[in-house]
């Protein structure tokens, strides 16, 4: 069996340590969250997780993309179950604002992510939901379906209207209460888009 290349390694390393930390993150949540026991447990050192990620805080933003990337993935599936474009945009949006209910997306996207990282808009992880957003809402600017609008800023609204939603339903006391709210408000909202 060839030996594995120093790349490979290192990537296999990286994999390993954002697979703990994804753990630790999101039952200990990121304030509590040990270095040194999150690298012990995958038979690494300090020094591997500060060569891959900078610091503790690189690690949660690489945990967010890999999340964010799960979360868009089961937002598009969503939306594909559907054949009208304009309802297959409100399945995502509303797929993306009921994952709030799970425990992990809860903890590190939407109440760890912006308390550490800032801005969730500045996300690459974020920028590339964006980006889909952008192309579904341009199609339907196009049909007609969707009043003529400026693509970016409308794509941006919709965007972070389902962002903030699944905020508020992750940082509620009662979410269970809250998501058909939320979704309810956003479907409301969204549908001022449509072309009369």
């Amino acid at each position: 069996m060839p030996r594995k290349s120093r790349a490979e390694t290192m990537e296999a390393n990286r994999q390993k340590l954002i697979s703990a930390a994804r753990e630790a993150f999101a039952t200990a949540g990121f304030a509590s969250a040990s270095m040194d026991e999150l690298t012990a447990s995958v038979g690494l050192t300090r020094g591997a997780l500060y060569h891959g990620f900078g610091d503790k805080k690189g690690l949660l933003a690489a945990v967010i993309a890999q999340v964010d990337g799960e979360m868009a993935t089961r937002a598009k599936e969503a939306g594909a179950q559907v054949n009208d474009p304009w309802e297959s945009l409100l399945a995502e949006a509303t797929a993306y604002i009921e994952m709030a209910l799970d425990p992990q997306i809860r903890r590190i996207v939407l109440l760890d992510g912006p308390a550490i990282l800032g801005d969730p808009s500045q996300w690459p992880s974020q920028n590339a939901c964006l980006a889909t957003t952008e192309q579904a809402v341009a199609d339907l600017v196009a049909r007609g379906v969707m009043k003529p609008v400026d693509v970016e800023a409308a794509s941006r609204l919709l965007s972070g209207a389902a962002f903030d939603a699944a905020l508020w339903v992750g940082a509620s006391d009662a979410p269970d209460i809250a998501l058909p709210k939320a979704v309810h408000a956003y479907r409301t909202m969204a549908e001022g888009f449509l072309a009369k």
